[in-house]
């Protein structure tokens, strides 16, 4: 199991990571919100514990940008905001647990055992293994099988694809795929999104020019849509 912690005092960052390795999971750490965003894009992660006051990009911020593309993925804020108004903004962000400092290790270590035992038996919006028309894609590997055979997507494309695939009949605008696939301040411009759109024609639709599953709404944003 692999653990972000997103810490920015170092004594504390240290004895978190030491303990949950002792507990036999993976830890990457963080100790600014821009990093921890690009680590979450790049990989994979079990569990995040994120401290509320950070350099860049503050704790909340992280747990939006998380929640945009993943709800399942557990979140508990460890932080100095121990006020009730604090706690209540940490979960009506989306996380699932909140602990305050000064912080009793043992109950730290239970909280993040309950949590990975509870969300590793929770199904996610899409499987893993996807199914429409004749295609089929892996969103673990990235392989798919299209029109024209097997190919690997770019992670850019699994995570658009999943996007539009977990909102299924209805239209993304395109701020949202920005946010969710390119994150905080990266925005591209949305002809890369319009591209990508014509590249899945190309991959999945048996005729781009009259695509069945991937339309663009004018003015507002993209749709998957799927029939019976």
């Amino acid at each position: 199991m692999r653990i972000l912690l997103v810490e920015d005092e170092e004594n504390i960052r240290d004895v978190v990571k030491l303990n949950l390795e002792l507990d036999d999971y993976e830890v990457v750490t963080a100790s600014n919100g821009r990093d921890a965003l690009k680590y979450f894009h790049e990989q994979h992660f079990d569990l995040l514990i994120l401290d509320v006051m950070l350099p860049e990009i503050d704790g909340y911020q992280i747990c939006e940008q998380v929640r945009l593309t993943n709800l399942e993925v557990p979140i508990i804020f460890l932080t100095a905001k121990d006020a009730a108004p604090d706690r209540i903004t940490g979960l009506k962000k989306g996380a699932d647990d909140y602990l305050t400092k000064p912080f009793n290790l043992e109950e730290l270590l239970l909280r993040v055992q309950n949590l990975i035992k509870r969300s590793s038996k929770s199904p996610e919006n899409t499987p893993e293994i996807y199914q429409f028309g004749e295609n089929e894609v892996n969103f673990r590997t990235y392989e798919a099988q299209g029109n024209q055979g097997g190919f690997n997507l770019t992670k850019k494309e699994a995570m658009l694809l999943k996007l539009l695939i977990d909102r299924k009949n209805e239209v993304v605008s395109r701020q949202q795929i920005l946010q969710s696939v390119w994150g905080y301040d990266v925005y591209p411009s949305t002809r890369t999104i319009d591209n990508f759109i014509l590249s899945f024609r190309k991959y999945f639709e048996k005729d781009p020019r009259q695509p069945r599953f991937f339309h663009s709404v004018r003015g507002v944003g993209y749709k998957f849509i799927e029939t019976e």
